[in-house]
């Protein structure tokens, strides 16, 4: 069941937001304690895009309601995703969606353990992202990355720009771990994470976090790497392409125990 401003949606409801896809959301995770980490970040950049998508503020008091009234007979731990669009919206007149409202959904959430779920195997694919400092509803291009991927014996995609640097993968931030124990961060073209900003607050000492402009052959020599989100944490990558990488890495430990003793906010 999903929301409309805190009220049961309806087909109708939903159909602009399929016809149109003009939107923008963020996904969390609730533990079972009721609290999410991150939260406040969350909140801040469903605000800072729904500026740059429709051009109005967002009052994030409103959202938290939305949420609690979801979640009101929902069993922890779940995702929920919090997506802001504009229902009048008329595809001949984007200009004119300027009253966004505030859908959430929620589904269920496994366990976030201290050991995560098997390692990923990429495959490399040349697609950047529009607006990718938004994270807005237009998934096709990454979901067909990720389809593509799939098909061909991998897990996921992960995107390199046409300058050649990689960034980001499909719906998750990347991490690598130099051979001198230094987690690097592509720089640019990048959606801003999450748990990538909790990650880089909570270091893990003696490890530094820096950004970087790696391409390809440049993240094939690295220690690790690592994909991250709200929903699955840290979870290593075990290749991109042909090249395999240590998923048993110590500092993947490290991170992962870091993110897992960040405190909740309370909803």
């Amino acid at each position: 069941m999903a929301t409309l401003d805190g009220e049961p949606a309806t087909a109708d409801d939903l159909l602009p937001l399929a016809l149109t896809n003009l939107g923008h959301f963020t996904t969390f995770r609730v533990d079972a304690d009721g609290t999410v980490r991150g939260l406040s970040r969350h909140l801040d950049r469903l605000v800072r895009d729904c500026a740059a998508v429709f051009g109005a503020p967002l009052d994030t008091d409103r959202v938290r309601d939305f949420v609690r009234r979801a979640l009101a007979e929902r069993e922890l731990p779940c995702v929920v995703r919090v997506t802001v669009h504009d229902p009048a919206v008329d595809l001949a007149r984007p200009a004119d969606a300027d009253a966004p409202r505030v859908l959430v959904s929620v589904r269920r959430a496994g366990p976030l353990l201290a050991v995560p779920a098997p390692p990923l195997r990429a495959r490399s694919v040349t697609y950047e992202r529009d607006l990718p400092q938004v994270k807005h509803t237009g998934l096709f291009g990454a979901l067909h990355a990720r389809r593509a991927a799939q098909l061909a014996g991998y897990d996921d995609a992960l995107f390199v720009g046409r300058d050649g640097h990689v960034t980001e993968g499909a719906t998750w931030n990347v991490g690598f771990i130099d051979r001198d124990g230094t987690v690097l961060w592509p720089r640019s073209g990048v959606l801003p994470g999450v748990t990538t900003a909790l990650l880089r607050e909570h270091p893990t000492p003696p490890a530094e976090h820096r950004d970087a402009d790696l391409t390809l052959e440049g993240a094939r020599v690295m220690a690790a790497a690592f994909a991250t989100n709200a929903g699955i944490g840290v979870r290593p990558l075990a290749a991109i392409d042909g090249t395999e990488f240590a998923a048993e890495h110590p500092l993947l430990d490290r991170l992962r125990e870091a993110y897992l003793s960040i405190p909740g906010e309370a909803l």
